[in-house]
């Protein structure tokens, strides 16, 4: 690891010496024997296969599903640094929430001039059936996922914030249990925050959010679209590690102005519903008409407050990439502060004279769809082929509005376990954050995503990426 070019978050920027966090850990690490970590690193990848931690890939002749790679070198956080970032993932949370209540009512921000009319009426993640909803305990983002990378010792940037339906948190907690079945000893010599309560925390922030109409022990379920959707995996897991049912839309029912699920004892009413399928397919008396993954007539009950939906349609549009690009703005008038976490500088290409720079600067820039995910529909310019770049300049001409560009930023780099001992890759970090009426949760750590291909950038599983326990430990 001695040809750094980045910061790297176990030697820091050309530095000699360890970096305080990884200290125990690097002094495990020389003791240890290079065949029995890789012996351990194949007992992983066994135990991944056995617990049946996969994913499917779409789009693909092959579309099947595949193991999600992983590697046994912790990424390390100091408990000093996670403070910073959760104040300003806080920070952030709540200022989503603030602005989605807004949007939904009487759009203080647009009068104010803060953002431009259009990019909310007309973003095709604004849902006109949420004016004048306000949900139960006034909480849209129930359960969000804030994409961090780092570029220096105290500089991190969000890349994204996930308001939809963030996914990931199955495989945080599987990481951390594998790493205690292959090394005891290392959470022995750290003091390393727990994560392992998140179902538990889920669950109760959940049922703190429950309409008025629910007992005092509000039913939570967790619909899912079926055994053929990517992360069903994840689904059923939290449903287990909750407690609650897992649910398929024809499960459920509207029976006396309630959604009810089908039990052995008849329909019984359900109070909260964190729902794994997509606004489009919710309710097809209100949206698509041809979706058999919804509830016919929930949008009707959760309008007359007799659901909770996790989270709530139409937060779309707080994670759309253009709407991002305001954030800075969107924090400081809600909240009255700047902004601790930093946005990665954007252009908005419906911009004539920012499209003109991002058209001329292709070879050094990132572009992704407004509304893409997963690592598909971008362009990273310097890696990208001319061939590339040609098919990537006939599509923002032909659609600007579709997208934005952003600087390639110098991501940090962690050790990761190859056959020639530690190389460094590059990484982020998606913690996830539970709202509730009262509180904001925030698990130490979160998904560690890592590009395990050579000086790759794109970290996404269905790109080629892996995983790693993320450590934050006590201060």
């Amino acid at each position: 690891m001695n040809d750094r070019v980045n910061f790297d978050e176990m030697w820091g920027s050309g530095q000699e010496s360890i970096r305080d966090p990884y200290a125990d850990f690097n002094n495990w690490f020389q003791d240890e024997n290079p065949s029995r970590l890789r012996k351990k690193q194949r007992e992983a990848d066994d135990l991944f296969r056995l617990t049946g931690i996969t994913f499917n890939v779409y789009g693909r002749a092959e579309a099947a599903e595949r193991l999600i790679p992983f590697d046994i070198i912790p990424r390390i956080i100091s408990g000093r640094e996670w403070s910073r970032l959760s104040r300003g993932i806080e920070q952030r949370v709540r200022a989503i929430n603030a602005f989605l209540h807004d949007i939904y009512h009487r759009q203080e921000i647009v009068r104010a001039g803060r953002i431009p009319a259009e990019m909310i009426s007309k973003n095709v993640a604004f849902e006109p059936k949420m004016i004048g909803v306000t949900p139960p305990g006034g909480v849209y983002t129930h359960i969000v996922g804030i994409d961090l990378v780092r570029t220096g010792p105290d500089e991190f940037y969000v890349l994204e914030d996930n308001a939809r339906t963030p996914s990931g948190v199955s495989y945080m907690l599987e990481n951390r249990e594998t790493m205690l079945q292959m090394f005891p000893e290392l959470f022995s010599r750290n003091r390393v925050q727990q994560v392992s309560n998140y179902p538990k925390m889920l669950r109760r922030s959940l049922a703190a959010c429950a309409p008025n109409c629910a007992g005092d022990r509000p039913r939570v379920a967790v619909l899912t679209p079926g055994i053929f959707n990517s992360a069903y995996y994840e689904h059923s897991f939290l449903a287990d590690k909750m407690g609650v049912e897992l649910v398929e839309g024809h499960d459920l029912r509207v029976v006396d102005g309630r959604v009810q699920m089908r039990t052995t004892e008849g329909y019984q009413p359900i109070d909260v519903l964190y729902r794994r399928v997509d606004d489009e397919f919710l309710d097809p008396l209100n949206f698509n008409p041809e979706s058999a993954l919804g509830i016919p007539g929930i949008m009707d009950v959760y309008r007359a407050g007799n659901i909770t939906i996790a989270n709530a349609p139409g937060t779309g549009i707080a994670d759309d990439k253009a709407i991002y690009s305001y954030m800075p703005d969107i924090v400081e008038f809600y909240t009255g502060e700047k902004a601790i976490l930093k946005n990665v500088p954007t252009w908005r290409c419906n911009d004539p004279e920012s499209l003109s720079y991002v058209l001329d600067n292709l070879e050094d820039l990132v572009v992704k769809e407004v509304h893409g995910s997963g690592g598909y529909g971008m362009l990273i310019g310097p890696t990208a082929t001319k061939k590339d770049i040609a098919e990537f300049r006939k599509k923002l001409k032909a659609r600007p509005g579709n997208y934005i560009a952003q600087p390639t930023l110098s991501l940090s780099t962690v050790p990761t376990f190859t056959r020639t001992g530690l190389a460094p890759r590059h990484v982020d970090l998606r913690p996830f954050v539970l709202v509730s009426p009262d509180k904001v949760d925030i698990t130490p750590g979160g998904l560690t995503r890592v590009a395990l291909k050579k000086g790759s950038l794109v970290v996404n599983s269905s790109q080629g990426g892996g995983t790693k326990d993320t450590w934050v430990l006590e201060e």
